[in-house]
């Protein structure tokens, strides 16, 4: 019989560190084999998974009306419809304001960039380049000729926006929907969430409410910085003579979710819309006062305003943009400061030493259940 004992003595034996990094590999596949299912779940569930993050940053920005209203003696479901219908109001004021001037402004900006194009035209053909006219018609004509060869693909793409356009309404409703809810009945649903944590209760509520905290800080202060942005650039267009400054505005407004390089993409656009309707000058002079801008906001808006709240590294925010971006596009972008910003701040309170069980303490005080909205 084979001395099973005797084998494992005269066996070489495994370096610590090769032992410790097995046993590290092989948890580590474990953990990126589960998010990778959790990665491929959220991407078939991407509507569900989408509306329901924004209805929570939805939350975290009207929630203070809500209690403020209650706090005055109002009832949950008034002081819900109240704060809703107000911010549909406000929604529904600046989109019929944008439209409007995009239908009455479109015409006058298209006659604006024609003119300009002529005048690009004539310096390419009598500035230093001397570049012939056969020359830009023949460039112009391989454009008009690649539009052709690609009219189904822009037919297909029409198409896909049509399915688009009924997803993303669907999708409005359903974020009204869970707004509603996280307004009205936050507290209950947090409580329902961490009823089933026993003697770990306490640190997530702590990690809960420090996590929403940050995030209901975050929102505000971007909302406002975002608010900034928005005025400001919009006041240096309307004063260079550009149309279509409330949509421009509203662009630079949403670009500024994402930090450090939003209001860059944003003011990107505003700075083509300008060259094309006032010239050079004008796009110069609005692009030194979006650098300016800039430059403010990373170094007087963002530490002033949000960061208090979501301190981190310059270089953490871009790769976490970065990355963002990369798994999640546009929505991955501007939800990935956030998102490290919550895990940071609730962490440490998860990493607490949990309570004892409540059969541990059969009289707990009164009134105690963890809450946060």
């Amino acid at each position: 019989m084979v001395d099973l004992r005797k084998h494992d003595e005269d066996a070489p034996a495994i370096p610590p560190l090769l032992a410790l990094a097995a046993a590290w590999s092989w948890r580590l596949i474990v953990i990126g084999v589960v998010f990778y299912g959790l990665g491929r779940v959220v991407g078939m569930l991407h509507i569900v998974v989408l509306s329901c993050a924004i209805a929570l940053f939805l939350c975290a920005l009207l929630r203070p009306m809500t209690a403020r209203l209650e706090g005055m003696g109002l009832p949950p479901l008034a002081a819900t419809w109240i704060t809703l219908l107000f911010a549909l109001t406000v929604l529904g004021g600046v989109g019929t304001y944008v439209g409007v001037q995009a239908n009455e402004e479109f015409p006058k900006l298209a006659s604006e960039i024609q003119v300009t194009t002529q005048q690009i035209q004539h310096w390419l053909e009598q500035g230093p380049l001397h570049i012939r006219h056969s020359q830009l018609q023949d460039s112009m004509n391989a454009g008009v000729k690649y539009m052709e060869e690609r009219r189904g693909q822009l037919v297909s793409t029409a198409l896909q926006a049509g399915t688009l356009t009924a997803e993303i309404l669907a999708a409005l409703v359903f974020i009204l929907f869970v707004t509603f809810f996280l307004l009205k009945d936050g507290s209950r649903i947090w409580a329902w969430l961490t009823s089933g944590s026993g003697r770990y209760t306490g640190r997530i509520d702590r990690a809960g409410r420090a996590a929403w905290e940050t995030l209901s800080q975050y929102v505000h202060g971007t909302v406002l910085v975002a608010a900034i942005h928005a005025v400001v650039l919009a006041v240096v267009l309307a004063v260079l003579g550009v149309p279509l400054v409330a949509p421009l505005a509203v662009v630079i407004f949403l670009g500024s979710f994402i930090p450090i390089v939003g209001i860059l993409v944003g003011g990107a656009l505003a700075v083509a819309v300008t060259f094309g309707a006032k010239g050079g000058t004008a796009a110069l002079i609005f692009l030194g006062v979006l650098i300016v801008e800039h430059q403010l906001e990373s170094h007087l808006l963002q530490p002033l305003v949000v960061g208090r709240w979501v301190r981190l590294h310059p270089l953490a925010i871009i790769l976490a943009i970065t990355v963002g971006g990369v798994l999640g596009g546009i929505p991955g972008a501007a939800g990935a400061v956030p998102i490290v910003a919550v895990v940071y701040r609730a962490w440490p309170a998860l990493r607490g030493t949990p309570e004892p069980t409540p059969a541990e303490h059969p009289d707990p005080p009164p009134g105690d259940a963890p809450a946060t909205a």
